[in-house]
């Protein structure tokens, strides 16, 4: 019984000591320490940190919304985005949203869960950036745009777009199952990464139209 209660503790220690080294008791070790592996136990932490964002849509002001998959996943924990609506006065008021087959005109900045206090929120700006149309800091009036067709981007993205309007500004927090799960999509998206998007959604346009020129 001794042994097989040591086994177990072993174990346990082994399962936080990457966190106490660069993750969530890591805020005051450099995240550019060489021996810091800040991607250690990477689904396990994304998985806790997606899950604390139900705390933050239960206690939230009613800027939280927490949006059904388009794309039925097998995970039911999995099937929804979270998303922190963002007021920066460039609303529209419209009320229709693109569908799968419009085209959309948006700018956007997409981070990897934070890794210095990754289940506090207070982190985000330590979140890698992996993709982004800003240069400078984020002004929905003045950001560079891009286009895309909606149904081209990863699902979570899509289903959060399916329910934005014109003028929106919202953080899309995507898990891994919605993103690119268990694949890397490339040196700067490790496998199980939550997707963090900051988008505007500034126009749409059906299926064989032009986008309005900007």
């Amino acid at each position: 019984m001794k042994e097989r209660i040591l086994k177990h503790l072993k174990a346990i220690v082994y399962i936080l000591l990457p966190f106490v080294g660069g993750g969530w008791l890591g805020a005051a070790c450099s995240q550019n320490d060489a021996t810091t592996d800040v991607h250690a136990n990477w689904q396990e932490r994304n998985d806790a940190f997606f899950a604390s964002l139900e705390d933050s849509l239960t206690r939230g002001t009613g800027t939280w919304k927490k949006i059904k998959s388009f794309s039925k996943t097998t995970d039911k924990n999995t099937d929804y985005v979270y998303v922190q609506v963002i007021p920066t006065g460039q609303e529209t008021g419209q009320t229709t949203s693109p569908t799968f087959n419009d085209s959309v005109r948006l700018s956007y900045e997409g981070r990897l869960m934070p890794t210095a206090i990754p289940l506090n929120g207070k982190g985000f700006t330590d979140g890698a950036v992996f993709d982004t149309t800003i240069y400078g800091s984020y002004n929905p009036q003045t950001n560079a745009t891009v286009s895309f067709k909606v149904s081209t981007l990863v699902n979570g993205l899509t289903s959060a777009l399916l329910y934005m309007h014109r003028g929106d500004t919202w953080l899309v927090y995507i898990p891994y199952a919605l993103g690119y799960n268990d694949k890397a999509d490339n040196t700067k998206i490790p496998a199980y990464s939550t997707l963090i998007f900051k988008v505007t959604l500034y126009d749409f346009a059906a299926e064989g139209n032009k986008l309005p020129k900007m």
